[in-house]
């Protein structure tokens, strides 16, 4: 079920034919009605990169409140396991590395990005009270930089923002000195955390992303090698509230889950690029 604000029907076109799947294009801000059983909902509707949820505050606002509480009811109705989308982002700046899920963050509610860390601290709030309330499953995945094929030219987050320049021939944009750092995990590690966190019966948040640190300078100059790019690197003011670090404690999946992520930087950028060398022209 997608509204395709940021979404793309291309992802599922090769699915439609299988009787197993259904596409849906609805927006979850809106009364949600499905017909039959439902084992579980995974809840992974929003914009998550910067530049998104600052095109769509107020739909990034209203998806984290209206959206997950129609997707709790659903759940409530049909007795089905509930997932929660988390993000990093709910510890803001943070004054603590690494973060652990025992860390309440430090967020500034009305900074341009306080639409997406505040709609994601409510949304783990609602799902906290419907379990607490209503009793049933319900499981919340802070989910850390996560970067992989299929992700869109200009999804603005930092991997495929360097990719494409440096495929392109254009300078490299690193915001402010370069040294804010940030913590990739590639798509199949986090699918499987995802899966395991979901047949788990762990309601508390867990932290799911890649324990491994880089500043943005050394993932930039990373990119430019793995292309053979002789792209330069050039800097830009750093915008508001950007945090300086970003690196998970990941003990709870590890003990909990027996998750750890398994690809590296180096082969996940490989992956990744071999995907857009492929896709985009």
């Amino acid at each position: 079920m997608d509204n395709l604000l940021t979404g793309r029907r291309s992802h599922v076109e090769p699915l439609l034919a299988n009787p197993r799947f259904r596409f849906i294009e609805h927006d979850v801000t809106k009364p949600i009605v499905v017909d039959g059983a439902l084992q579980s909902v995974w809840h992974f509707a929003s914009p998550a990169s910067p530049a998104e949820y600052h095109r769509y505050p107020i739909q990034t606002l209203k998806v984290g409140a209206l959206g997950t509480h129609n997707t709790l009811g659903l759940c409530r109705d049909k007795g089905a396991a509930f997932l929660l989308a988390s993000t990093s982002e709910v510890y803001g700046d943070p004054q603590e590395t690494p973060q652990a899920e025992t860390y309440w963050g430090n967020v500034n509610p009305i900074g341009p990005r306080g639409v997406y860390d505040e709609a994601k601290r409510f949304a783990e709030a609602m799902t906290m009270a419907y379990h607490r309330v209503h009793g049933f499953q319900t499981h919340i995945a802070r989910i850390f930089n996560t970067y992989g094929s299929r992700m869109r030219p200009d999804d603005g987050r930092a991997i495929p923002t360097f990719i494409m320049q440096a495929l392109r021939g254009e300078d490299l944009t690193v915001y402010g000195d370069g040294t804010q750092t940030r913590s990739f995990c590639y798509v199949d590690d986090m699918i499987t955390a995802f899966e395991r966190l979901m047949d788990s019966d762990v309601a508390e948040p867990v932290n799911l992303g890649n324990p491994e640190e880089y500043t943005i300078l050394e993932v930039a100059r990373r990119v430019i090698q793995a292309t053979g790019s002789s792209s330069r690197i050039v800097f830009r003011p750093l915008p508001q509230d950007d945090p300086k670090t970003r690196r998970p404690d990941i003990t709870r999946a590890n003990t909990l889950l027996q998750w750890a992520p398994t690809v590296g930087l180096a082969e996940g950028l490989q992956r990744t690029l071999a995907w857009f060398r492929r896709t985009v022209s």
